[in-house]
């Protein structure tokens, strides 16, 4: 009887698949904001209409949550040259809210900066003076405007 047994130096060949976004098939452009490695634990949020954003969270060891990645659809932005460019209203808002433009990384996947992390002792900001003047202002005026005579 003859073995069908191999040789235990030869190894199975094995294809190996590749990873999420890379090859640039796929329904979503990934902006990365953090290394993955960061969080222990991932939830995705659907944001604005269904299917169109899509927030990935991470929850680090010390039990606080951040955004690690966006994941936005193809119906909804385009590549130009290296960069992402929103074409919906909700895509260019969330380019435009990040602390810096996504840069093609390889396939679907890119990488920015998340909003700048104001310090609590720098807070009010001057933008955010201003608004709550802007606010007061409206608020006096629609008071003002609808008082009876």
């Amino acid at each position: 009887m003859a073995s069908t047994k191999t040789n235990s130096s030869e190894k199975p060949q094995r294809k190996r698949r590749a990873k999420l976004g890379s090859t640039g098939e796929g329904d979503y452009y990934r902006i990365e904001l953090r290394p993955s490695s960061d969080f222990t634990f991932f939830r995705n949020h659907d944001v604005g209409d269904k299917g169109h954003l899509i927030r990935v969270a991470g929850k680090r060891s010390s039990g606080s949550w951040d955004t690690v990645a966006w994941l936005v659809s193809k119906e909804d932005a385009h590549i130009e040259g290296e960069t992402l460019v929103g074409d919906s209203e909700d895509a260019k808002q969330l380019i435009e809210s990040l602390g810096s433009k996504p840069k093609h990384v390889k396939g679907d996947i890119f990488e920015a900066k998340d909003r700048p992390n104001i310090p609590e002792k720098n807070k009010p900001t001057e933008a955010q003076k201003k608004a709550w003047a802007e606010n007061i202002k409206k608020a006096q005026a629609a008071r003002w405007g609808k008082k009876k005579e």
